[in-house]
């Protein structure tokens, strides 16, 4: 996030920020907000689809699923005028972390002995 505001992310040298400008970084923290909040929601739905996964032996990565989600959301990034590409990597990232929670439960159910 290059526009971080306080004094050291403005280039206004008189010390105020422009309200224009204030008003923007608002809207930004209210998205940035919600991003927390849905990313959490969905971490919270991940991890019962790995409970279940783990509890039935299932692997922790469905590739096929994964294809199909990535091809929806460059869909989805190019109706919204949104770079596919970036699209794509950040479902990446999610995806990896998603796999990594589920292995972990995984070995939280694998028998013992």
């Amino acid at each position: 996030m290059s526009d971080q505001g306080g004094p050291a992310g403005s280039t206004d040298t008189s010390g105020t920020i422009p309200p224009e400008l204030e008003r923007l970084r608002h809207s930004i923290d209210n998205i940035d907000a919600a991003l927390v909040h849905l990313l959490a929601e969905r971490f919270k739905a991940t991890k019962q689809v790995g409970v279940l996964k783990a509890e039935r032996g299932l692997p922790a990565s469905d590739p096929g699923r994964e294809e199909r989600q990535v091809a929806r959301l460059r869909e989805l990034a190019k109706q919204a005028d949104l770079d596919p590409v970036f699209a794509e990597k950040f479902l990446a990232f999610i995806v990896g972390e998603v796999i990594r929670h589920h292995e972990a439960l995984a070995q939280d159910h694998a028998p013992r002995g």
